[in-house]
């Protein structure tokens, strides 16, 4: 980064953090993660301004999109596939607490995905846990495409509907 854009990145650095206080809702903890990420994004030089706006419009704009990523990144960790995923992809030794709430969290799926009818287990656990695609899944079960995609659905949302009535679910 040049020393021109980080003094023009300085000037409006009060104006920039109001900017993603607003996109962020109020929140000031995710105004300066997103700010934060914003300027690691100039200093790594993956956004550059090209001079066709005004610099604060550009800065601005970078502010907002980084706002909307780290929005869908979020929604989609709180999402049932991003809690899925997270709890049998997340590679840091947690603590004896988060430990037993993953192993009573990984005992309800169990038991909700055995309520399932075969196909529809079957189905998720190929998509889930053997990454594969929908038509992946379909040549494996030796079914049509538009069955697995029934299947698939159906299962996702009646996993959904047992996993939010199990006890202990907040």
């Amino acid at each position: 980064m040049d020393s021109a854009t980080a003094a023009s990145l300085e000037s409006l650095h009060p104006d920039a953090f109001g900017w993603s206080l607003h996109c962020c809702g109020g929140d000031a903890g995710r105004a300066e993660d997103v700010l934060q990420n914003a300027y690691l994004k100039v200093a790594a030089e993956r956004v550059r301004f090209d001079g066709r706006s005004a610099f604060k419009t550009w800065w601005f704009g970078v502010i907002r999109l980084t706002a909307l990523e780290e929005h869908r990144r979020a929604r989609f960790r709180e999402s049932l596939l991003g809690k899925l995923l997270a709890s049998f992809t997340e590679e840091h030794h947690p603590s004896l607490s988060r430990q037993l709430e993953r192993d009573e969290q990984a005992a309800q799926l169990r038991a909700a995905l055995e309520k399932l009818p075969a196909r529809q287990a079957e189905t998720l656990h190929l998509v889930f846990y053997q990454d594969l695609t929908l038509n992946e899944a379909s040549q494996v079960m030796r079914v049509s495409l538009g069955s697995v995609r029934q299947h698939y659905e159906r299962g996702k949302a009646r996993l959904r509907e047992l996993l939010q009535t199990s006890p202990g679910h907040e």
